[in-house]
């Protein structure tokens, strides 16, 4: 009887660690800045750099990287996805509305902006727990550290890798692997 319930154990987690590498981004549908539903399906065939974003930090004039970054390789199935957050000391107060219009107006930001979101802690939204768990993206567990964390999705919805906020979206990691 023993052995029944070890196997049973085995079984459940054998089939749990399937089940989570079986997971990609396409499963989750958001909310973009005005309120509308982004189902992520509508990337699939696309690199996708995942960041959260803040209006009100030191590493804000990334937006403007970002945008470069998503103007060079737009029309070759890539797309940056920015997700405020006010979860770093406050630096994203603003509401949807503000936020909009603060990256179009000081960075002329074109790339889709999604609602404001938490992206760490008890209220982290979804998408981001699977960004960041190995048993939900089958890939690497990462904690979100601080504002402009880059999250590299791959063209079949699968997490690639992550690069922290220092790094600069134009850096070499990030173009080699949307060159690739």
């Amino acid at each position: 009887m023993k052995s029944f319930y070890i196997i049973l154990f085995v079984l459940f987690f054998s089939i749990s660690a399937i089940m989570a590498q079986g997971k990609d981004i396409y499963s989750y549908k958001v909310k973009n800045i005005d309120g509308e539903e982004f189902d992520m399906s509508s990337l699939k065939g696309k690199k996708v750099l995942i960041v959260n974003v803040a209006s009100k930090c030191g590493f804000t004039p990334q937006y403007e990287q970002l945008e470069k970054l998503y103007q060079m390789y737009k029309d070759e199935n890539f797309v940056v996805i920015g997700f405020p957050s006010n979860d770093f000391k406050g630096q994203e107060p603003g509401t949807n509305a503000e936020i909009k219009d603060f990256c179009q107006r000081n960075y002329g930001v074109t790339f889709p902006i999604m609602s404001k979101i938490s992206v760490t802690g008890k209220n982290i939204a979804p998408i981001y727990k699977w960004l960041t768990e190995k048993k939900e993206n089958g890939k690497l567990d990462s904690k979100v550290l601080w504002n402009f964390q880059k999250y590299m999705i791959d063209e079949s919805g699968s997490l690639v890798d992550m690069a922290p906020s220092k790094e600069s979206p134009l850096s070499d990691k990030i173009i080699n692997w949307i060159e690739k």
